[in-house]
């Protein structure tokens, strides 16, 4: 059995690519902070399609209840290893920078940058021991061309583009990939609140595009069939 990881999967893109993953034969650690009763509605649609998953609940952006929540299922799971991880969870606390709190600087840093550091360390030893494994790192337009309102958001999801690129460099001999996605407007829960109306008309496709979409793409990287792809940023997003 093959182990994927995908953190914020209670929700959205992380929901729609377990549920990929697990119709692609892996067995899917669903990652969420709080929200478990959704958690479980992934749980419940994965199984449903005869896929298999268990929950796997922490805080991915405190470093210490992440180690230990990992180091708990690696003692449960001796001679497993997690194959495929995508680091999916995110949130937004928009503002102008002129206004911005620390927190709210503080809170997007350590939940959209830090844990990337965090989990990935820790998951990607035995990758490299086994030669074998998927790195897949979910970003956003927001770190590839900057948002007004989003400094926060933007520089944790440009950072994650950064080390994207230099961690790809340093394993590929490996035979581990590092990728990342990095959507346009997509339609979750973290959009919900945008103007779609006025916002389409600045997509090509004149569309926001959905997490299945991109959850095929996670799907495609996830596989054999991108081992000679790393080091990549894929948008998604319309032609935008």
């Amino acid at each position: 059995m093959k182990y994927a990881l995908i953190t914020g999967a209670s929700r959205g893109i992380g929901r729609a690519a377990g549920i990929k993953l697990a119709n692609d034969g892996f067995f899917v650690l669903i990652n969420y902070r709080s929200n478990k009763k959704e958690a479980l509605e992934t749980l419940r649609l994965i199984q449903q399609n005869g896929g298999k998953a268990e929950l796997m609940p922490f805080d991915i952006s405190n470093q210490e209840e992440t180690e230990t929540e990992l180091d708990k299922w690696f003692e449960k799971n001796p001679e497993k290893y997690i194959e495929v991880l995508v680091n999916n969870a995110g949130i937004r606390k928009d503002n102008l920078h002129v206004f911005m709190q620390n927190s709210e600087w503080q809170d997007v840093i350590n939940t959209n940058l830090n844990s990337f550091f965090y989990i990935t360390r820790r998951l990607i030893k035995d990758m490299l021991i086994n030669k074998n494994g998927r790195i897949i790192n979910i970003v956003s337009l927001s770190g590839l061309r900057g948002i007004p309102g989003q400094v926060n958001y933007s520089a944790a999801k440009a950072g994650i583009i950064g080390a994207t690129k230099a961690l790809a460099k340093e394993i590929a001999r490996k035979k581990v990939t590092v990728n990342a996605i990095a959507p346009g407007f997509i339609k979750t829960d973290m959009t919900k609140e945008l103007n779609e109306k006025e916002l389409k008309r600045l997509i090509p496709m004149r569309r926001f595009g959905t997490a299945q979409e991109v959850a095929e793409l996670i799907s495609f990287l996830a596989s054999k069939k991108s081992s000679y792809i790393t080091g990549e940023v894929i948008s998604i997003n319309g032609g935008i």
